[in-house]
């Protein structure tokens, strides 16, 4: 039961404060929601315990109903708990439950605050759905589940133009995801002639080297699988390419964008990967996909962050960055680290855009950082919670060493463990992470410099009436930054430290033999790994940081002119690499013409005017005229009649003479 209740009590929030909202009240909706959410996390903590530390968990999957039984397909629902699974619990219930908490504080002028409400806790029981299935067609499900709650949330401020086009964007964009998906599902069924992951996982060693047909063409089993289902990974955690829909995502209320970006939507494709590793392990040439797609998002969206100018995207390119981490992590088979780096992020990352929604809301609704600086004698407990976050995203801490704030612990075992792979994906990955580290700690640092530092640059007016957030918005801030700080060190151990495989168990496989030589170097501390490689990410760190330091503190003119004169690469990376544009005449313009075409031509010259413009309106006519002999003058009446009398006989003597 306890299981069940983590699942089932968002739902029930969501729907008390949906349909019940405009009777119970906004505050009502706030309480019950929020505490529904606060019961799921200390529930989901307990199941944490159980599971991964007293090993005491549930047998096998925990049933709610069968869902499908339609010829060889069968699939129920189900609750597999597992490691994996009370990892991502703790991390969807924890970082939601705070997210419910701060809301309470930034949405209160809201006028519709109770549907804000139910539609946080519907996504965090559609993420939930996800994280505990036990088949394919489950975790599809919660894909599309998050996939609306995101819609919804994105354009909740539905009056705002850019809202609902952002929300239609990353609904178009996730549909091509999980189009991929659902192709790769499909196949799956094809294969395996199951969706459940016990018979997948059962079989996928027969199926290692077997060919078969797709598209025509003879291609490797679970390589092609792997890719399908790589794919919708791609689109759910915005990696290069399907990742145009995040940054844009922004446009939805701060709280929103903590709840995506953080812990929960974003981190659905790294889950994806680490679940199905039983196939990707078979699968050699997907790894290679996916750890390529990692390094490269990693590298493209910390270049385009450094020179954004709303606060709330750059920490959104920054969060694209973090996941390819994490890919490039699953792809070189450290499933454990990528996991780690998982949780540890869903704590600095809701903080830092917690911390950025602090800012906003103290003001005046303001996003741009070029109009404000100086605000941490406004905003102290905000500017020194969000210089906490960046420290631990930056990775600050002691190399050779475990002491450090999370990002560090997590972040440098990736790099570390991308040398350790010995293979060339595995250093491509390493300097390509070195490479994004050193601007994560520019852009960071940047962030933090013309917010807080400097001399003010919002109006007088704006200025003097700076305010901190109300308590509501600050604990959430508090909790996150205790995480933040402590969580790597705490759970290291666990993750990727010595009791790892323990910890464990066969949720993840293959663990400790990931990249196989390599993978024992970065889990016993990094001893056999050169020096230089153990201390790089804290060298580039450091070198970010007193470039961001030296340009915003002591020559702020330089990124003046620089932004002044428009250089070419200045202008790539402030358009993101011009992907937008890119897809605009690619796939959006010729979609509009086509569209336009058939709205004109198909629908309204073909289908209209042979339709309601055409024979309808041609019987229209002749009626109208037809109708004008119905005078009531008998000698009308008889005079048509003898027309009609004489034409007749006309006809029937012709046709006897044979003339016709």
């Amino acid at each position: 039961m306890l299981y069940k209740l983590i699942v089932l009590l968002p739902a029930i929030g969501a729907l008390i404060s949906g349909l019940l909202g405009r009777w119970i009240g906004h505050r009502a909706a706030e309480v019950i929601t929020s505490s529904l959410l606060v019961l799921s996390a200390i529930l989901s903590c307990f199941a944490f315990y159980d599971v991964a530390i007293a090993g005491q968990g549930p047998s096998g999957a925990i049933t709610f109903f069968r869902w499908f039984d339609v010829g060889s397909l069968e699939a129920e629902w189900a609750l597999r708990i597992d490691t994996l699974t009370v990892v991502m619990l703790v991390v969807v219930t924890g970082v939601s439950s705070l997210v419910h908490i701060y809301s309470i504080g930034y949405m209160s002028h809201d006028p519709h605050r109770a549907r804000f409400f139910s539609y946080l806790s519907l996504f965090t029981f559609a993420m939930l759905a996800l994280v505990t299935a036990d088949n394919l067609l489950q975790m599809y499900f919660g894909c599309e589940g998050v996939g609306l709650a995101s819609y919804l949330l994105i354009g909740f401020w539905y009056k705002k133009p850019s809202a609902n086009a952002a929300a239609i964007k990353a609904f178009l964009v996730n549909r091509v995801g999980d189009f991929g998906f659902a192709i790769g599902i499909m196949a799956i069924y094809f294969v395996f002639d199951a969706v459940d992951f016990d018979t997948i996982f059962a079989k996928a060693p027969e199926l290692a080297g077997a060919n078969f047909l797709f598209l025509g063409q003879s291609v490797d089993v679970l390589t092609t699988i792997c890719l399908l289902l790589f794919v919708g990974a791609m689109g759910k955690s915005a990696q290069i390419f399907l990742h145009t829909w995040l940054p844009d995502a922004m446009e939805g209320p701060t709280p929103v964008s903590a709840l995506i970006h953080a812990a929960t939507m974003v981190t659905a494709g790294v889950f994806l990967v680490c679940r199905m590793s039983y196939l990707f392990e078979f699968a050699p040439d997907a790894l290679y996909v996916v750890t390529l797609v990692g390094a490269l998002t990693a590298f493209f969206a910390a270049s385009v962050a450094l020179v954004q100018n709303d606060i709330k995207r750059v920490i959104a390119y920054s969060t694209c960055s973090q996941l390819g981490y994490m890919f490039f992590a699953a792809g070189l088979g450290y499933y454990n680290i990528a996991m780690f780096h998982l949780f540890t992020h869903a704590f600095f990352k809701a903080l830092l855009f917690l911390g950025s929604g602090s800012v906003i809301h103290g003001v005046s609704d303001e996003q741009d950082m070029r109009n404000m600086g100086g605000l941490f004698k406004y905003l102290p407990w905000t500017g020194m919670l969000m210089i906490i976050g960046t420290l631990s995203i930056t990775g600050v801490g002691i190399p050779h060493t475990i002491i450090g704030l999370s990002g560090f612990v997590s972040k440098d075992a990736i790099i570390e463990g991308a040398y350790a792979a010995g293979t060339p994906i595995g250093t491509f990955a390493f300097w390509i992470g070195l490479i994004a580290a050193a601007m994560t700690a520019f852009y960071s640092w940047r962030l933090i410099f013309m917010t807080f530092f400097g001399k003010p640059r919002a109006p007088i007016d704006v200025m003097s009436h700076v305010h901190e957030s109300p308590a509501s918005m600050m604990i959430p801030l508090l909790v996150l930054a205790f995480g933040a700080v402590f969580a790597g060190v705490a759970l290291h151990g666990l993750f990727i430290g010595d009791a790892s495989e323990g910890f464990w168990g066969d949720a993840l496989f293959a663990l400790g033999a990931a990249a196989h030589e390599g993978a024992g170097a970065v889990q016993e501390g990094a001893h056999e790994l050169p020096t230089l490689v153990v201390f790089g990410p804290f060298l580039v760190m450091l070198f970010g940081l007193s470039w961001a330091a030296y340009w915003y503190l002591r020559r702020p003119d330089i990124p003046e002119r620089i932004a002044a004169n428009q250089g070419l690469l200045y202008l790539f990376l402030l358009n993101k690499w011009y992907f937008d544009e890119i897809y605009d005449f690619l796939f959006v313009r010729p979609a509009k013409r086509l569209g336009r075409f058939l709205w004109k031509r198909g629908d309204g010259w073909l289908i209209d005017g042979f339709g309601p413009d055409g024979m309808a309106a041609l019987t229209l006519s002749v009626t109208r005229r037809a109708i004008k002999l119905q005078t009531g003058y008998i000698y009308h009446y008889a005079f048509v009649m003898l027309i009609g009398v004489a034409a007749a006989a006309t006809y029937l003597y012709i046709k006897s003479t044979g003339a016709l």
